[in-house]
């Protein structure tokens, strides 16, 4: 029998020449490097410690060591990476710079579509329309561009450098602010042209409601006063504008006490602090005749001053009796909005220094809940949008008109203004009884008493013209009886 073969034994020599092979590579590596002194003392140690790399085409048959789970990367491909992120970064920001350029470019095609729009312009229509197709066709390829990262300049022909591209994004802003100012001042121009139309409409509105009252209540209306001259001036007329006047305070009163009345007022109590003999009588119809004394001592206050006592027009101490019956006129044929929207004029200034003198801060700060009105009035800046006190304006005015009046007659025609003093007796020739003329129950009462009535209070003061006298009004109260029991 055959003796059993014996098993093969491994190749150690083949393998023995492999590591010899790598420990040569390594012995010349090292001592090209100049490292020959540092290489580890065991080779063997070292065979773990080295890779060969899978790629020598890119490597060029290098070794390299690893630290740890990293490795150490060329310095040249760190570099390309470095470029390459870099580039990226310039090419979205001039992609962004683009975007906005056009944008900015269909903003001002756009404001010039409009205006032509208006103007019916074909020629601008198609040009903006045009432009307006380009950009958005541009926005399209940008976004094309972006969504395939081809943002290199170089490429890209449509794609502008950034500096370019904002400079284009400029320009365009300026041309929409410049088209969108043209706009704007044509509007403004339209709007001035409606406002000198509805202003000549209003004018006529007004000489029409003048001739209306002038028809309705003759003698009560300055209408009556538009042909009137300085040269045919007589107390006539002084008459005519008194009573004028003496209407638009009774329309303010009105609306004071309305204003009371709603911000929860005692109205006996506010009539008894100006004028107690109002409540002795006991008529509630006679507050009024309280509020409207209080309204007149403030509005007449120094009326006989040409500039009614206010620093404010001191100018009108200089003015001769031209120059106030051209106040007169001017004031007369415009409207009291129209005169407080001009510029600073002596019936505003008048207007303003009354108003603070006749509503108090704590009458406008019940009436309203704060004090808005008296600081625009104080402001010197304008007057306030409300109903209260354009009622208060056009009293101003009126009142303003009679003081003209008063002062365009002849230098040398006597002329005053006076009232009554309380418990003075009554007279018909200088006095008017407010209550005459809707209740007669002061007079009879005195009669059947055996008393003559006596003042009580002036409401309205009196004038003297020339030789015409105008008499005051008064609210009368019975006397007391004397001590030895005569009346």
């Amino acid at each position: 029998m055959e003796p059993p073969s014996a098993a093969p034994q491994p190749h150690f020599g083949s393998v023995a020449r492999t590591i010899t092979k790598i420990l040569r590579l390594r012995r010349s590596a090292a001592s090209s490097a100049g490292g020959a002194a540092n290489a580890a003392p065991n080779d063997y140690d070292g065979i773990h410690k080295f890779k060969l790399c899978r790629d020598f085409g890119d490597y060029s048959g290098v070794l390299f060591e690893p630290l740890g789970n990293s490795f150490h990367k060329p310095e040249d491909e760190k570099q390309q990476q470095q470029q390459h992120k870099n580039g990226s970064s310039r090419g979205r920001e001039a992609l962004l710079a683009n975007l906005f350029a056009s944008i900015s470019a269909v903003k001002a095609a756009y404001a010039q579509l409009q205006v032509a729009q208006s103007s019916h312009d074909l020629d601008q229509i198609e040009s903006a329309d045009g432009t307006i197709v380009a950009e958005l066709s541009r926005i399209s390829k940008l976004k094309q561009s972006y969504f395939t990262n081809q943002f290199d300049i170089c490429t890209n022909s449509f794609l502008q450098p950034v500096l370019a591209a904002q400079l284009q994004e400029l320009r365009h802003l300026m041309e929409t602010y410049r088209v969108t100012t043209h706009k704007l001042e044509d509007e403004v121009e339209l709007k001035d042209s409606e406002i000198l139309a509805l202003r000549a409409e209003l004018l006529e509105s007004e000489r029409k409601t003048q001739t209306w009252e002038a028809n309705l209540h003759p003698n009560r209306s300055l209408a009556a006063l538009d042909a009137l001259h300085l040269s045919g001036l007589n107390p006539t007329h002084f008459l005519t504008a008194l009573r004028y006047a003496f209407k638009s305070i009774g329309s303010f009163v009105q609306l004071m006490v309305r204003e009371m009345e709603s911000a929860g007022w005692n109205l006996d109590a506010a009539a008894g602090s100006i004028q107690l003999d109002v409540l002795r009588q006991g008529k509630p119809s006679h507050r009024t005749f309280a509020f409207e004394s209080y309204v007149c001592s403030k509005m007449f206050s120094d009326f006989h001053h040409q500039s009614f006592g206010l620093a404010a027009l001191g100018e009108c101490s200089a003015w001769d009796r031209r120059q106030f019956f051209d106040e007169f006129t001017w004031v007369k044929s415009i409207a009291m909005s129209q005169t407080l929207g001009r510029r600073p004029s002596p019936v505003m200034q008048f207007c303003r220094a009354k108003y603070l003198s006749v509503v108090h801060p704590k009458m406008e700060s019940s009436f309203f809940g704060d004090l808005d009105q008296r600081a625009t009035v104080s402001s010197g800046w304008g007057f306030p949008d409300s109903w209260f006190f354009a009622g208060f304006a056009e009293m101003a005015r009126r009142v303003w008109l009679l003081h003209c009046l008063f002062f365009s007659f002849e230098p040398g025609t006597e002329r005053s203004i006076f009232q009554v003093r309380r418990g003075s007796q009554f007279s018909e020739v200088y006095m008017e009884s407010v209550a005459a003329a809707g209740d007669q129950g002061d007079s009879s009462e005195a009669a059947e008493s055996g008393r003559a009535g006596v003042v009580g209070f002036t409401v309205v003061p009196g004038f003297k013209m020339g030789r015409t006298l105008i008499q005051c009004k008064v609210y009368l109260i019975p006397s007391e009886p004397r001590m030895d029991g005569r009346s």
